[in-house]
């Protein structure tokens, strides 16, 4: 008899955690939300079915007002600088990793509600192209060098070194937030 009762709280916690959404899957339909109040609040209201790439942008820049990045202006004294000493004026905006992750998310999102792939707004090319800006922008104003990764070559991929490509300075070890 004890058995049975095991098994039936293990179902039970098999059905939780199946009923219990990951916290990436809570995050999406968040996002998805929030982009769909978005189109709503658009004059005039904008349909998914008529949704573009622009207005995926239109969004993303919306969103800046709520970022807690500093992204130095190239005027600024502390332009360029790590860690600057002071405060300054320079906007705070949205980081190109959280920014990266919302348009994964939203990408995904879009196919999952019955949007096709081939014209999914989140994959168009115009948006790879601002992501790519936000990021080189936010490396220089950080003073970081942004460095395109080297493609690896068929044959021998070790460096001068020894060893494979040196990953410390890639764009994806890089802070942004």
């Amino acid at each position: 008899m004890e058995r049975g009762k095991d098994l039936s709280e293990g179902d039970s916690s098999a059905a939780a955690a199946a009923i219990t959404p990951s916290r990436y899957e809570s995050q999406k339909r968040r996002d998805w939300n929030t982009f769909g109040q978005f189109l709503k609040n658009q004059r005039p209201p904008v349909s998914l079915s008529q949704c573009n790439s622009n207005h995926v942008l239109d969004f993303l820049r919306y969103l800046d007002q709520f970022g807690k990045t500093k992204v130095h202006l190239q005027g600024c004294i502390f332009f360029g600088q790590p860690e600057p000493p002071a405060p300054c004026a320079c906007p705070l905006r949205q980081a190109w990793g959280s920014l990266d992750a919302l348009i994964g998310r939203l990408r995904a999102a879009y196919e999952e509600n019955g949007g096709s792939p081939e014209n999914n707004p989140f994959a168009s090319g115009a948006i790879r192209i601002y992501l790519r800006e936000v990021k080189e922008c936010q490396a220089k104003a950080r003073g970081i060098p942004y460095k395109k990764k080297k493609k690896k070559t068929t044959g021998s991929s070790s460096s001068s070194s020894g060893r494979p490509d040196d990953d410390s300075n890639s764009p994806s070890s890089m802070p942004f937030s």
